[in-house]
């Protein structure tokens, strides 16, 4: 199945739409601390609705911590507004790591340098960056289009 990954997420409506949508998707979703947020939040609570109890979700304490699970065949593909290969341009698997930085900065170069990165366009003539859950709505359905839907 496919996976979302979280790097310290900042906001926690973000985190809750996103955690909304992979649970209606059909995906796991990875959240990797620091978090800008309390996971009690309320504001998190209420962005995800009742969709909690159907989502599969791991917390991670720190980025090494989730690398030391990543197994060694996984495929992560880092989403960034820093690289030139665009999101639709790569072959999607359906047991690949859709990775996500946070709101205020984005993935660290380290990361970067690391994972294969993808970009979304953004061909309007403002803004740095699109909202996080816009995006990984963008980056979960074409991969899901790719996999014709088929999550499972």
């Amino acid at each position: 199945m496919l996976k979302v990954v979280l790097y310290q997420p900042e906001i926690p409506q973000n985190a809750g739409n996103i955690a909304r949508t992979c649970a209606a998707a059909g995906l796991e979703l990875h959240l990797v601390r620091p978090l800008g947020f309390q996971w009690a939040s309320p504001k998190l609570r209420r962005a995800g609705l009742d969709y909690w109890s159907e989502l599969h979700y791991t917390l991670h304490d720190s980025w090494e911590a989730f690398l030391a699970r990543l197994p060694d065949s996984a495929q992560v593909w880092a989403f960034s507004s820093k690289v030139s290969t665009r999101y639709s341009q790569v072959r999607y698997g359906p047991e690949d790591y859709l990775l996500f930085g946070p709101e205020s900065r984005g993935l660290p170069q380290a990361v970067l340098e690391r994972f294969p990165a993808v970009t979304i366009p953004m061909p309007g003539r403002g803004g740095r960056s699109l909202n996080l859950a816009v995006a990984v709505g963008i980056g979960v359905y074409e991969a899901l289009r790719q996999l014709e839907f088929q999550v499972r």
